[in-house]
């Protein structure tokens, strides 16, 4: 995929307040209040900054975490993984590769077949429904 970047500027003229204080400096929505976190709608979730496609609804889970959560990645090399050693703890964030767009978090979860789970924000995503 072809690298997708733009000035602070223009992505603040893009996104929403929501979307850029999570998706370009690395925030974080509270949780249970995404619009895709209780979401059973089908389809493929793609980045909000830039398109990229990122998550299949067929894959996503109720982790109870309050936010939308995935098992796994609809391919490994559209995300970029990053040890974040912010808030006192050691997580690994994800990213979109494509733009480099904050995402969430991905943790080990031994519940489902990868043995992870992606905790991302909702407003890092755009759901193209399946008919």
């Amino acid at each position: 995929m072809t690298s997708y970047r733009l000035t602070e500027q223009q992505w603040q003229e893009k996104l929403t307040p929501e979307q850029f204080d999570i998706c370009r400096k690395k925030g974080t929505e509270r949780p249970f209040t995404g619009k895709y976190t209780e979401s059973k709608k089908r389809g493929v979730y793609h980045c909000v900054c830039c398109g990229n496609r990122l998550f299949d609804s067929e894959k996503k889970f109720d982790s109870g975490s309050g936010w939308p959560s995935f098992w796994a990645v609809i391919e490994a090399g559209n995300i970029t993984e990053h040890v974040d050693e912010s808030h006192g703890m050691r997580r690994v964030e994800v990213t979109c590769q494509a733009c480099d767009a904050h995402l969430g978090h991905v943790f080990e979860y031994e519940a489902y077949p990868t043995g992870l789970r992606y905790c991302i924000n909702s407003a890092s995503l755009q759901l193209v429904e399946k008919s």
